[in-house]
């Protein structure tokens, strides 16, 4: 294909030259003629390009569309199919609102205004009191005739004393229990032992006791380790039983003599 274009262009490079030589008009007439015909041809194309909207501007024709039927009738349903939706949609949202959102919102002002009058002392205002009318009316109208005004006040003062007063807390809190373990006596003690204890959290800790101790303070050695009796129980290495512990139980009587490796291990939750 690149040949024949070359022979093409070679062949009208020809032409041309040949046409020029045989011509009876000059150079300077031909590129006149040529420079001419270019403004003629540029004139040309801008009528045609200005002559529509010329038109449009001098004589401005305003066409009106003739009323089809159809059309109309298509954007009537349209419209009313859009306004049936739009009032669903409004329908759905209010109803969402009534039961999701207001409860909500009514929900967590009561929780800031709980919080608010606890922060501020206020609590008596959480309560519901009376209503105007009520109790506190029919104790007041409950006058006897022949009562004075200073009898009467002091009546009510009284009514008013009891129906405010504080309940009365029947039990008095638990106080925790203080664990003190006695001081740990030396390595060359008469009656020592060395008892270690291994934790479920492969943590091992040691500590010496003397044999005449009660074994009870194997249980608060263990409850100041963070492993409470009521869930954890202390078992001897081998063989494998728990250890036998009671307040008059000395460390001795419950089998432990020498040096010894106890375990912590979790209640059996089957076994009360």
């Amino acid at each position: 294909m690149s040949n024949r274009g070359v022979v093409i262009c070679v062949l009208l490079a020809g032409f041309c030259f040949i046409s020029w030589k045989h011509s009876l008009i000059g150079v300077t007439d031909a590129l006149k003629l040529a420079g001419r015909g270019l403004i003629f041809l540029g004139i040309c194309t801008w009528l045609i390009y200005m002559l529509p909207r010329l038109k449009s501007f001098f004589f401005p024709v305003c066409q009106e569309l003739p009323d089809n039927p159809l059309h109309e009738s298509s954007r009537l349903k349209q419209e009313q199919v859009r306004r049936i939706q739009q009032h669903q949609h409004n329908d759905k949202m209010s109803d969402y609102a009534e039961r999701v959102l207001k409860p909500r919102q009514n929900s967590l002002l009561q929780q800031k205004m709980e919080r608010h009058h606890r922060l501020t002392g206020e609590t008596w205002k959480l309560s519901q009191g009376f209503p105007v009318g009520g109790e506190e009316d029919q104790m007041c109208l409950d006058v006897s005739v022949d009562e004075n005004p200073n009898q009467g006040a002091r009546r009510r003062r009284k009514l008013l004393q009891t129906v405010t007063r504080d309940p009365v807390q029947k039990e008095a809190p638990k106080q925790k229990k203080v664990i003190v373990l006695p001081d740990e006596p030396s390595a060359d003690t008469e009656g020592v032992v060395k008892i270690a204890l291994r934790c479920p959290s492969r943590r091992t800790i040691h500590r010496r006791f003397l044999k005449t101790w009660s074994s009870m303070l194997l249980l608060d050695w263990m409850m100041k380790t963070g492993y409470p009796p009521a869930l954890y129980i202390l078992c001897t290495s081998y063989p494998r039983k728990t250890l036998l512990m009671a307040a008059d139980v000395s460390l001795e009587e419950a089998g432990i003599l020498t040096d010894t490796l106890l375990h912590v291990e979790e209640k059996d939750p089957s076994v009360t």
